[in-house]
């Protein structure tokens, strides 16, 4: 016991220096292993926060981390708002899954992930469920904005529900198949969208990403016009 005091100060410290102290004041459960989390406290208040940037919430000790979207931040409350997606076993699942309301946590950032700040004009968003609440971030930052998102998941039931629950419009869903056959689909998208689309942004998991990023070579979009953020 004598060893474990000075590990235990020293996370206690970089608590302190590093994270948001934070109560978890809400959790709602909205369709299949989706759930909405707010989160409260002063150290929320009076955050730059811009839509696409992440947050880390420290499921243990310090460093022991999962990353999400925030979809609102407001900082004169001291409040923001997560879409957890739990798609499996593990820790950021788990503490999701079983997070209430009174919960105490430990939030590092916003830090810089996605900035759409300077795609002025239409926006797609290729992603997966991950990037729902990417989506209403943008959205919700501009609601003027021309914005439409592919996404491909494995539930369309489900996130269907989810998207109208957060008043997401334009959003095609494309079910998940095996061999990602489903992919070929997506693909046909971009050639029809890309002459009206002035910014692509490609969001989930990394041969996903890939795969679209070829396909924006061949129709030779600059990469000025793309950001890309694996999950």
């Amino acid at each position: 016991m004598q060893q474990d005091k000075p590990m235990g100060r020293l996370s206690d410290m970089m608590r302190r220096l590093l994270m948001r102290r934070a109560v978890v004041s809400a959790c709602e459960d909205i369709a299949g292993r989706f759930r909405l989390l707010t989160f409260e406290g002063a150290a929320l208040r009076n955050v730059t926060w811009i839509p696409g940037q992440k947050v880390q919430l420290a499921m243990a000790a310090p460093f022991v981390t999962r990353t999400y979207t925030p979809i609102e931040w407001d900082a004169a409350a001291g409040r923001t708002r997560i879409l957890c997606y739990m798609h499996g076993d593990g820790p950021g699942s788990d503490w999701a899954l079983d997070a209430m309301p009174g919960d105490m946590c430990d939030i590092f950032g916003p830090r810089t992930s996605l900035d759409a700040r300077s795609m002025t004009g239409s926006v797609a968003i290729f992603g997966d469920e991950t990037s729902i609440g990417l989506t209403r971030a943008l959205l919700r930052e501009n609601p003027t904005r021309s914005c439409h998102a592919y996404l491909e998941v494995g539930d369309t039931k489900d996130c269907g529900h989810v998207i109208g629950k957060l008043a997401i419009e334009n959003v095609s869903l494309f079910q998940r198949q095996a061999q990602d056959a489903h992919l070929e689909r997506i693909e046909a998208v971009i050639p029809d969208i890309a002459a009206e689309t002035s910014g692509f942004i490609l969001s989930g998991r990394a041969s996903f990403i890939q795969r679209l990023q070829r396909s924006l070579k061949l129709l030779d979009i600059p990469s000025g016009r793309i950001a890309s953020k694996a999950y």
